[in-house]
């Protein structure tokens, strides 16, 4: 017996509305392409960078330009050239040690630094240390922070059997005995002269010595002008020293000149406004981010910019916002702080 097909029952069919974009298509091919242009990413960060200077130089001014532009001047300077500084021998330091998250201050620049200042007021006590000829006091910290970083670095990468691992063992060591020794000499202090110590333990960008300054500013253009032509060595450093060698780059003679490079901008940038810790280790690894490329010459460039946004956007808050009841040493020591910690973690759960 034959019965009629019975018709599928009604199935309900759910369409999805296409997905709508903000860009057309058109718009959307062009804005990748803009964005994976690196070089204008860095012209971005150069116009943000003059907007910021203007700002800082040109608001809020309570009496006379003419003397706020000279006062806000100095400072806007200083700012420049440590961010260079710190930034640029940041990227390049994390380079040599294939790691990035130590800094140039893991081989004990700050604590030399507080060394130098702690012996000088020990022995001489805080008058004659803030008598001190500020030529003299920043030449000795230069000298003596880059002749014991150069004989560190020949010492412990001269030789046939040594190592990066083992140069930054002795750095962490050392930096700790020069730590623990100033703590000693600290607690001897009368308090007036460790409160003057303890002022110049914090860095300070603001009415910098125009002297200084200036003496400052050459040797860390005179590092960076060095450091142009190593650039595509340094891309060739990033594969590691294996390959380096292998690619002809006589690895040890280029770590040396790197090394000294590194020192020569750190002991300069800290001998002017005293030590920064961590900031080199946040402009650095948003450089990273930023530049989404490990060829150095985006990278250098890109953290030197975004080290003077954070420190010129870090006044204008502190200025403007919150009327100086901070420092910015402060701020960018706690905001370091939890970003190394923040990377640790990271690092340790992979």
């Amino acid at each position: 017996m034959l019965t009629e097909p019975t018709s599928p029952p009604d199935v309900a069919v759910v369409t999805t509305p296409p997905t709508t974009s903000p860009l057309t298509p058109r718009a959307a091919r062009w804005w990748s392409r803009w964005w994976d242009r690196r070089g204008l990413r860095i012209a971005l960060l150069g116009v943000v960078v003059v907007v910021l200077a203007g700002l800082y130089l040109l608001t809020d001014v309570p009496g006379s330009l003419a003397y706020a532009l000279k006062i806000r001047g100095l400072t806007l300077a200083a700012m420049l050239v440590v961010a260079t500084a710190v930034g640029v021998s940041t990227v390049v330091f994390h380079t040599i040690t294939q790691n990035r998250i130590l800094t140039p201050s893991i081989m004990g620049f700050d604590a030399f630094y507080l060394l130098i200042s702690t012996v000088i007021v020990f022995t001489a006590g805080a008058t004659s240390f803030l008598r001190f000829d500020p030529l003299v006091l920043w030449g000795i910290q230069v000298a003596v922070m880059v002749a014991f970083s150069v004989v560190l670095f020949t010492w412990l990468f001269g030789g046939k059997r040594r190592s990066i691992h083992l140069m930054l063992l002795v750095g962490i060591v050392l930096g700790t005995l020069f730590r623990s020794f100033t703590e000693w000499m600290q607690r001897m202090l009368d308090p007036v002269a460790f409160q003057v110590l303890s002022d110049a333990g914090f860095a300070s960008l603001t009415r910098p010595d125009r002297t200084l300054l200036a003496l400052t500013a050459v040797l860390v253009a005179l590092a960076c002008a060095a450091l142009i032509p190593l650039l595509p060595t340094l891309d060739v450093l990033t594969l590691g020293e294996p390959a380096a060698i292998g690619l002809g780059v006589s690895h040890r003679r280029t770590v040396m000149l790197l090394f000294t490079m590194v020192s020569v901008m750190v002991a300069a940038s800290t001998a002017l406004v005293g030590p920064i810790l961590f900031f080199g280790l946040i402009v650095a690894n948003l450089a990273y981010s930023y530049a989404g490329t490990f060829r150095h010459r985006f990278t250098v460039p890109t953290a030197a910019l975004l080290a003077v946004i954070c420190l010129l956007g870090g006044q204008l808050v502190l200025e403007r916002v919150f009327a100086f009841t901070a420092t910015l040493s402060t701020v960018i020591e706690f905001a370091g702080g939890m970003f190394f910690l923040t990377l640790v973690l990271r690092k340790g759960a992979r």
